[in-house]
């Protein structure tokens, strides 16, 4: 199917729109998924809903967008980058307005490559707010057990009260205090583990978009007439509810390597190899889909719902 030309600009606009509202809508799910991938030993919380009630009670509301500004602010050029990239790549491989599967599959790959530059600080200092209320939430856990005689360590532990703001850490103190200490490259910690998954993730998800949303185009009359919104829609939940749960074990990987501050009894890691024999190690094979019912939850409305909002068409709108 011939794809329809759009400009760079008004790809850069459609993307950033669409990571907006994306986000927005699923940041709860994803601070959740965060919190149980990074649980060890002690279980704080027992499952995304039970993670979430706790959040709001020992929170309020608003703990539950822990993260969000640094995520708002910074996925619009992350989405803009990853979903004009992809398409540049598609024009440019195509032939003809015929686009192998190996070549959908290379641009898949340039995309997240090219993402990966915005992705790596701002998935670090998310993953340092969004954690703080486990950490929270651990502290009186720990005590508890270690006064109560021979407890054992999977109980549940009651939320904690009601953190007090001078104790939350900020995006920008975490910034100045990496750059301070480790320099610009502090903000790139992880930064081996975040191509491990996002590259792969695209390489994934957007050959499978483009053939989903293909579907039942091949017949109509003007080939280049975009789908329906509810096809791009659609088509956005299955293809990222497919590459997450493909790419969970890395995003654990990541998330493990990037939070900066562990609990008590926690292990901090050299690296991805590390990591991984670590993980293996102590928590066993089924440690590596820890958060990925969180994550399909995360990734197919957030994509669905980008790709609703890419190809309604805002940034021609925009430009004119």
């Amino acid at each position: 199917m011939a794809e329809k030309k759009v400009s760079l600009p008004a790809k850069l606009i459609n993307g950033g729109v669409a990571g907006l509202v994306g986000v927005t809508c699923v940041f709860p799910i994803d601070l959740a998924k965060t919190r149980l991938q990074n649980q060890q030993g002690l279980q704080i919380y027992k499952g995304m809903l039970d993670c979430l009630a706790k959040t709001v009670r020992s929170e309020g509301y608003f703990g539950c967008y822990r993260g969000a500004a640094v995520n708002l602010t910074l996925v619009t050029p992350e989405k803009a980058i990853k979903l004009a990239a992809n398409d540049v790549f598609r024009q440019t491989l195509s032939k003809d307005g015929y686009l192998p599967l190996w070549a959908e599959v290379l641009a898949g790959c340039g995309a997240g490559t090219c993402q990966v530059v915005v992705t790596t600080p701002m998935e670090m200092l998310k993953i340092q707010l969004q954690d703080a209320g486990r950490l929270a939430a651990q502290r009186p856990a720990a005590t508890s057990a270690q006064a109560a005689a021979g407890p054992a360590p999977s109980l549940a532990a009651p939320p904690p009260s009601r953190a007090s703001p001078s104790t939350r850490p900020s995006a920008t103190g975490i910034t100045m205090e990496l750059v301070k200490t480790r320099g610009l490259a502090g903000l790139y910690r992880g930064a081996g583990a975040t191509p491990n998954e996002d590259v792969p993730f695209s390489m994934i998800y957007f050959p499978l978009f483009a053939n989903l949303n293909a579907l039942g185009q091949e017949g109509a009359a003007n080939v280049q007439a975009r789908a329906p919104l509810w096809q791009s829609f659609a088509s956005g939940c299955v293809a990222g509810s497919v590459a997450a749960v493909a790419v969970t074990p890395l995003d654990v990987i990541k998330t493990r390597l990037q939070t900066l501050q562990k609990g008590e009894g926690e292990d901090t890691y050299k690296g991805i190899i590390d990591c991984t024999r670590r993980i293996m190690r102590r928590e066993g094979p089924s440690a590596f889909l820890k958060g990925a019912t969180c994550r399909a939850l995360v990734i197919a409305p957030l994509f669905g719902i980008a790709q609703g909002v890419y190809f309604l068409g805002v940034g021609e709108a925009v430009l004119g």
